[in-house]
């Protein structure tokens, strides 16, 4: 099963998204867990994370996750997908940072 981690300025603002992620892989068969945490969590949160993506407000801490997390793809969500809350368009997003689709 792959872990799909977001990280947001406090970890509420993605739980819509995270919703919407849920659903679109349930409807797709995609066996994962998703979850959302603030950015400060990033580093424990995302250590066993198969992906961390970062909310559109906090992607200026990019480069600090990607130093917290090697271990994995880190990347920033699609501002658009993310205003539309479109689940499916970030899981797939997600799906080809892992190398997954």
């Amino acid at each position: 099963m792959k872990k799909i981690v977001l990280v947001c300025a406090a970890g509420m603002s993605t739980s819509l998204l995270v919703n919407k992620m849920r659903a679109a892989a349930a409807d797709a068969g995609y066996d994962c867990d998703i979850n959302a945490y603030p950015v400060a969590e990033a580093a424990e949160a995302g250590k066993d994370a198969d992906v961390v993506l970062l909310g559109p407000q906090v992607r200026y801490n990019l480069a600090k996750v990607k130093e917290q997390c090697p271990h994995c793809p880190v990347e920033s969500i699609d501002m658009t997908a993310y205003g539309m809350m479109d689940g499916r368009k970030v899981l797939e997003s997600a799906r080809k940072a892992m190398g997954d689709l």
